[in-house]
């Protein structure tokens, strides 16, 4: 089949969804207010022009020219802002733990469609348990035969020995490492993460084959240092500086620390000190990438919110139930983690602060805390809680993770000739950050989705599919 006829084939199925609520081929946006990165300040009372699925043209409104036949939506009192380019995100969910195990369930049904629902276009999966299964969504979804972002596919993870995750594989040395890059990267997947055991001289191997195709690297680590990581060319670090072992005293190489002593160097760790103020400028020198995924942190520090009541909507009664008992448990005896989740949220303003490329990702994982989709906007507010302007947390969420894939090009902002990944939402988020959860519809490629519709559709899955 034809270029053309696969593009046609894709958009007449995305128009069977009853989910899709905006699909012409041409669709004017009127009195909207536009936020993104490429203007300071919002821009009010905007037309902004979709044609064949990219932003033709925008601007003031009465400046655009809107044609007659085109599909007019007026956004008076709206704001439209990028599909969020998000880079930490997963198809599945931690369904149970204990004993030093954990296990997962594939959402291939639920988390798709959150994520879309909550305005993420795009998005990089953060290591995979089930890569065939990821495989197959991400065809579909390109297909048009499901509704869902685009999808950047990381290969299962990197992993020394031993792992907690029975669903794992732990490579035996470099070599493995070596068959394990390039096995996966021809079977399409665009980046890799090197995870908690992995050794250096492992991790090493795996980074070079990686770059010789072309491809990123990031890693939650621990065996290795942050330092250790960016001399070997890491692209990109996860989870701030949560998972880093750089300032635990006397610590040796390829060695493990206890978590406890890991976490108890971060809290004798002061913002403003050399030692800090050293790694960031490492990581900045050496174009490291920074992944925030404060969501999943939250859920283990006292006195957090409690889950809105559509996020507890979307599980099910089993994954409903293991989620209040867990956030109950934490106020009652993560106190500790209070000043140590704000001390986490200073170093990723300083990183962000000093020039770093500081990206976001919602790891829906942990012990039920972070949903996908639901859990992604809660990020963008916690960026805003950290310090950044509601401008800047939605640059990190957009542009940002954009730039870090290499698609900034062709999405992340709004600008003519970019595709039209847009949000929609009823409120103003530069006034109020929390606004950002009032995702009325998502446009992809130009065909509008309707957030509402896609949240519905997916009550009480999660946990399940």
């Amino acid at each position: 089949m034809a270029a053309g006829g696969l593009a046609s084939f894709a958009l007449g199925a995305q128009e069977s969804h009853p989910e899709v609520s905006f699909r012409a081929p041409l669709i004017a946006l009127v009195h909207a207010r536009l936020v993104d990165s490429s203007s300071p300040a919002a821009r009010e009372d905007q037309t902004l022009l979709i044609r064949d699925g990219k932003i033709a043209a925008l601007g003031p409104f009465g400046k655009v020219s809107v044609p007659q036949d085109a599909r007019t939506v007026d956004l008076t009192g709206k704001t439209v802002i990028p599909g969020l380019v998000m880079v930490h995100e997963h198809l599945f969910y931690a369904v149970s733990a204990g004993a030093g195990s954990f296990h997962t369930n594939e959402m291939d049904y639920s988390f798709p469609r959150l994520y879309l629902a909550c305005g993420l276009t795009s998005i990089r999966t953060g290591g995979s348990i089930e890569p065939y299964a990821d495989m197959e969504i991400k065809r579909r979804i390109d297909a048009g035969e499901m509704p869902g972002p685009k999808m950047h596919l990381t290969a299962p993870y990197i992993e020394g020995s031993p792992t907690p995750f029975a669903q794992l594989h732990a490579v035996g040395g470099p070599e493995d490492a070596v068959k394990l890059v390039n096995y996966w990267a021809d079977q399409g997947f665009t980046s890799f993460k090197l995870y908690v055991h992995l050794r250096r001289d492992v991790a090493a191997a795996a980074i070079a084959a990686a770059h010789q195709r072309g491809l990123q690297v990031t890693g939650h680590i621990g065996v290795m240092t942050y330092r250790e990581a960016a001399e070997l060319g890491i692209d990109n670090l996860e989870h701030g500086f949560f998972a880093s072992t750089d300032f635990v005293r006397g610590k040796k190489e390829n060695e493990l620390p206890v978590p406890a002593v890991a976490q108890a160097s971060l809290d004798e760790l002061k913002v403003d000190s050399p030692e800090a103020n050293e790694l960031i400028q490492l990581l900045v020198s050496r174009h490291v990438a920074l992944t925030s995924t404060l969501t999943v942190i939250e859920g283990f520090v006292a006195g957090r919110p409690i889950l809105a009541a559509r996020v507890l909507e979307s599980m099910s009664e089993p994954a409903r139930e293991k989620y209040l008992t867990f956030w109950a448990r934490a106020n009652e005896h993560n106190a500790s983690m209070v000043p140590r989740f704000r001390k986490l949220m200073a170093l990723e303003k300083k990183f962000f602060d000093a020039g770093g490329l500081l990206v976001a990702g919602t790891d829906p994982t942990g012990w039920g805390n972070a949903v996908a989709g639901h859990g992604s906007l809660r990020e963008v507010e916690l960026l805003a809680e950290a310090g950044l302007t509601p401008a800047q947390a939605i640059q990190v969420a957009t542009t940002n993770g954009a730039k870090l894939l290499g698609i900034d090009r062709e999405v992340g902002s709004l600008e003519a000739g970019k595709a039209a990944d847009l949000v929609v939402l009823a409120g103003n988020p530069l006034q109020s950050i929390g606004d950002i959860r009032k995702v009325e519809t998502v446009f992809k490629d130009g065909v509008g989705y309707d957030s509402g519709r896609l949240l519905d559709s997916v009550r009480g899955c999660v946990g399940i599919n």
